[in-house]
């Protein structure tokens, strides 16, 4: 982070992403004075952090983090022209925006990297898909890696085509785990639970469940046999959920897909 400190860091966009890694940064030591943001619309968290907040940019800052909508990129990337070209490594986590977008956009050598980071990095518990263009060098990418490594793990790509399964996987996957809990909830509801303990329930189990995967050394699928005893209550259940037909496997196998697809969709 030294580079950044000395340099400076341009934040684009300050919504929820963009507070949770600018909180991330500052938890792990970012000097505030070091970081420039862009956000016309600005919380009253955001103005009590110190940072330069709609100042005049520093001339050659170490990185720009683009955290716009994709929808507003076309609009905001140009006030960045300036910055591009040289020695400003842009980072976005704009979901369907590609590296040769940016690059058009910013000038012809540019050193973009982009980002599929997921919502639980509001916790800190998030993980992020990097990938750069070929302008990126080998310590700017992992100073990219460092700045997303403040709201949870990273994971580096061999290529831009494999964000449409990030995407798909990881990007949207929070919001499977949130419908698996509501209809686990209106399960137990059905079976004559009251709505909110089911929904208690629910909500601790998965919570639970998701920890002691995030903290054991065994695998996902050993964790199942754990806690599955032969001809019990869970064997009874994992029945239906694994059913090679209708179960789990070939149900998100088709949401995955959907999601992939529509991804695709988005980038053309």
């Amino acid at each position: 982070m030294r580079d950044i400190a000395d340099r400076g860091l341009v934040l684009l966009g300050c919504g929820k992403m963009g507070s949770a890694l600018l909180e991330g940064w500052l938890k792990t030591g970012l000097p505030a004075a070091a970081v420039h943001v862009i956000e016309p619309n600005p919380s009253d968290w955001l103005q009590a952090t110190g940072v330069h907040l709609n100042t005049p940019l520093p001339p050659a800052p170490a990185m720009a983090l683009l955290a716009v909508k994709p929808q507003m990129m076309g609009a905001a990337l140009p006030g960045l022209q300036a910055l591009g070209g040289g020695g400003t490594v842009f980072v976005s986590i704009a979901a369907g925006t590609s590296l040769k977008t940016i690059e058009d956009t910013l000038g012809a050598g540019t050193p973009v990297v982009r980002v599929m980071p997921n919502t639980p990095a509001a916790v800190g518990r998030g993980i992020s898909a990097l990938i750069g263009n070929d302008a990126v060098s080998a310590p700017a990418l992992a100073l990219a890696e460092q700045l997303m490594a403040a709201v949870g793990e990273t994971v580096r790509l061999q290529d831009e085509s494999q964000m449409d399964a990030v995407t798909a996987v990881s990007g949207s996957g929070p919001a499977y785990v949130f419908h698996l809990i509501e209809a686990l909830a209106a399960a137990g509801v059905a079976q004559g639970l009251p709505t909110d303990m089911a929904m208690r329930l629910a909500r601790a189990t998965v919570c639970g469940a998701g920890e002691l995967a995030h903290q054991s050394a065994e695998s996902a699928a050993q964790l199942r046999i754990n806690v599955t005893s032969p001809g019990g209550t869970t064997a009874a259940a994992l029945a239906v959920l694994m059913n090679e037909t209708d179960g789990f496997p070939p149900l998100l196998a088709r949401a995955v897909q959907a999601a992939a697809d529509r991804s695709r969709e988005l980038g053309q």
